[in-house]
């Protein structure tokens, strides 16, 4: 999942960030909110949790932006004030849930795990095809009754070519989701991990390499 932080705090937003990346999810940061809009108009983003008393363009624009754009990113938005006025005057620009400051980082996360799931076309709690079964929940992934140990990214990876359904998903669909925007397209990361995974998936090969488009799990 690909997730905008926006927070001007900098310890603060790097914090998120890193327990977050944890999850694990492709992660930016902007510090303001200029930088976020240019993000947005760049990447597409699951999730942006959206500091509200931003410098420069406030929160709220950031929001009615997003809203205004019809962008598939949910928000959620981060703010000191904890009126029920504030709550629902964020609701009312297009944020899609509140959380007030002082929180817990594993509430946020939770929180933003929940609003990716509505960003996307539903999918089942667990995904299976071809004998590989991944629980997203636990982070586990089975072939055929064997475990296989993988990295976060190798994680990710298996889990938008699961999500795809058979369907062949490319490689910079991949590297938008599975890394942030610090990644260079032209490493070959995306083919290394795809190498990596069919080495712990093992035999027979299930991830396919659909020539000239990207790559698939028949």
């Amino acid at each position: 999942m690909r997730v905008l932080v926006v927070e001007d705090e900098p310890l603060l937003a790097d914090a998120i960030t890193e327990w977050l990346r944890d999850e694990p999810h492709a992660v930016d940061v902007a510090y303001d909110g200029t930088a976020a809009l240019e993000r947005l108009t760049v990447n597409d983003y699951d999730v942006v949790v959206l500091d509200r008393d931003l410098p420069g363009v406030h929160g709220d624009d950031v929001c009615r932006e997003l809203a205004g754009a019809g962008a598939s990113a949910r928000v959620l938005m981060l703010t000191a004030a904890a009126d029920v006025a504030d709550r629902v005057a964020g609701l009312a620009l297009g944020a899609d849930d509140y959380l007030t400051k002082p929180f817990a980082f594993a509430e946020l996360a939770a929180r933003v795990q929940a609003l990716g799931r509505r960003s996307r076309p539903a999918a089942p709690p667990v995904l299976r095809r071809a004998g590989i079964t991944l629980d997203p929940a636990r982070r586990e992934v089975f072939r055929d009754g064997r475990y296989v140990p993988l990295s976060k990214k190798e994680f990710a990876v298996l889990t938008e070519l699961l999500r795809a359904d058979g369907s062949a998903v490319s490689a910079e669909q991949l590297l938008e989701k599975a890394w942030d925007e610090h990644a260079d397209p032209f490493t070959g990361a995306v083919r290394l991990a795809v190498l990596k995974l069919r080495r712990k998936l093992g035999g027979p090969p299930v991830v396919e390499t659909v020539t000239g488009v990207g790559y698939r799990i028949a």
